[in-house]
């Protein structure tokens, strides 16, 4: 078991190495993408300081709450798609038979499919949240550190959530619809503040949609450490992956290659 993560730690390193010597080929186009997002999400900032100098609270949270929001959100699905650049494109791959060539390679399937790509833009929501992040909390060394792990679990949480939405293509055909819903549901519930939401609402935010333990309890370890809170978003990190790799594995073995070709008689 060990050597198979020490295997798939590898060959994310990998390809981690290969997608910025790839984007580094063209370093204006990305450049001009990373900083255009990064004013893209700036912009919401002025939206959020506004609305604070008219109200002293939303939900128990302040200004600074909220930004802290922000920046563990953007990094986190800035991260998932720097890393896991392909993971909004497995459905396509599915249905277009695109998986055989990830299956022939001596690699774990899954990591091998995920990481082959990377999303230039996406670097620019990650530089933003960090950014942000020493705007609102300063240079907290500790909390920085936490910063960066929470953005690391939240980022495999949602990759991880989208896989096994995504794997549901291998039982019931194209499911990119309820993929690109289930995105922006992850980033939608994971930039307000959590108070705003009750009732049954609120038990979804720490079960299907994951945001309780990708951004609301990170916010609050951050702000002050607690142990408990602490083991609680690993474990639901490591919940997640083991959901995504049996979804994704048990469904691969419904997958029927060579969509591609077409017999034209």
């Amino acid at each position: 078991m060990l050597m198979e993560v020490k295997k798939a730690f590898k060959l994310m390193g990998y390809y981690f190495r290969f997608n910025i010597s790839s984007v580094m080929e063209y370093r204006v186009s990305f450049l001009i993408q990373s900083f255009g997002m990064v004013i893209n999400n700036a912009a919401f900032i002025f939206f959020w300081w506004i609305l604070f100098n008219n109200v002293n609270s939303i939900g128990g949270y302040g200004f600074k709450d909220v930004m802290l929001l922000w920046a563990l959100s953007s990094s986190a699905y800035g991260l998932c798609f720097v890393i896991f650049g392909n993971v909004g494109q497995i459905t396509r791959m599915i249905l277009n038979g695109e998986l055989d060539t990830y299956l022939l390679q001596p690699k774990d399937p899954l990591i091998n499919i995920l990481c082959s790509k990377t999303i230039v833009s996406a670097w620019g929501d990650t530089l933003y949240g960090i950014v942000l992040f020493f705007l609102v909390k300063g240079f907290d060394i500790k909390g920085f550190l936490l910063f960066l792990l929470f953005c690391v679990t939240a980022s495999i949480m949602f990759a991880s959530v989208l896989v096994t939405i995504h794997a549901l293509s291998f039982y019931a055909g194209n499911v990119e619809g309820l993929a690109q819903l289930t995105t922006e549901f992850l980033i939608s519930f994971s930039i307000y503040p959590e108070g705003i939401f009750k009732g049954g609402l609120k038990y979804i935010l720490y079960s299907l949609i994951p945001a309780g333990f990708m951004v609301y309890i990170p916010s609050r370890v951050i702000n002050e450490f607690n142990p408990v809170l602490f083991l609680e978003v690993m474990g639901a990190a490591l919940i997640w992956i083991g959901i995504a790799y049996s979804m994704f594995y048990k469904g691969l073995k419904k997958y029927e290659s060579g969509n591609l070709i077409i017999n034209k008689l």
